[in-house]
């Protein structure tokens, strides 16, 4: 996964260069969704969207999104905006951007493909082993596979605390309880997977779960600086003492109801 946001980093940095304001301007919520990279494929310059009639460009939008856009002609003047406004690009440096984004597109599908094969069969796999990570809503096979993965047995563990410990979801004694001190930074130990899937899963809980969106809601609201990071690794502390709940006691997790 670090490969394909490398991959996708060096394909931003490309894109302006060859259109600056295309990302400036925020035109596609997805850079690498279809419509977008066809555009980026497509046109070889800014030059190109700006001399292309109106049109053409809606009809190009409508039927690279398969007519999903919801205002296919904004987004076709958008772009025509963006591409009057940027830089030019001599063609002794066009050339070789629109290669490297090309080569980055190639690279990132393939990347994708495989992540694609590699999900399939580990939710496969994971079809012959008992599941109790997968009835908490957000938690798929492949976060389950890993979660499992890393932790092991759980009887290495003697309390959430020492899985915690672990993944590395641990603060100094001056920031314990609500973890409300803002100058004072998590360990930087533990085992940097787990803590990965534990913290990917957790923002994927957080919205499906009332439970957990709350604490995340109130944990974003006590932070003052990097709100969404600060309140998804709390929430992913908040979550190691359910995982450990429920792989020791091998039960399928049941929300809490509303007044409960």
């Amino acid at each position: 996964m670090n490969t394909i946001k490398r991959e996708k980093t060096y394909f931003l940095n490309n894109l302006f260069l060859k259109f600056s304001s295309l990302r400036q301007e925020k035109i596609f919520s997805n850079y690498f969704g279809a419509t977008a990279m066809a555009v980026v494929e497509e046109f070889l310059s800014p030059d190109e969207i700006a001399a292309i009639p109106l049109d053409e460009l809606v009809t190009f939008l409508e039927e690279k999104s398969k007519n999903r856009l919801a205002d296919a002609e904004g987004i076709a003047e958008a772009l025509k905006k963006a591409a009057r406004s940027s830089y030019r690009l001599s063609k002794s440096l066009a050339d070789p951007v629109n290669a490297c984004l090309a080569s980055s597109t190639r690279v990132i599908k393939a990347l994708q493909s495989e992540v694609k094969k590699l999900d399939k069969l580990i939710e496969e796999h994971m079809k012959a082993i008992p599941q109790t990570l997968t009835s908490l809503k957000g938690i798929g096979p492949v976060y389950s596979a890993g979660i499992l993965a890393e932790v092991g047995e759980i009887i290495r563990f003697k309390n959430h605390k020492a899985l915690a410990k672990f993944a590395g979801l641990v603060w100094n004694e001056k920031q314990s309880g609500e973890w409300k001190a803002e100058d004072i930074k998590r360990v930087r130990s533990g085992n940097k997977y787990l803590r990965y899937y534990l913290v990917e899963a957790a923002n994927l809980v957080r919205m499906h779960d009332r439970e957990y969106a709350d604490f995340y809601s109130a944990k974003y609201d006590e932070a003052r600086t990097h709100k969404h990071k600060r309140a998804l690794v709390l929430t992913a502390r908040k979550l190691v003492r359910l995982v450990y709940a429920l792989l020791r006691t091998n039960q399928l997790y049941t929300p809490r109801k509303r007044g409960d």
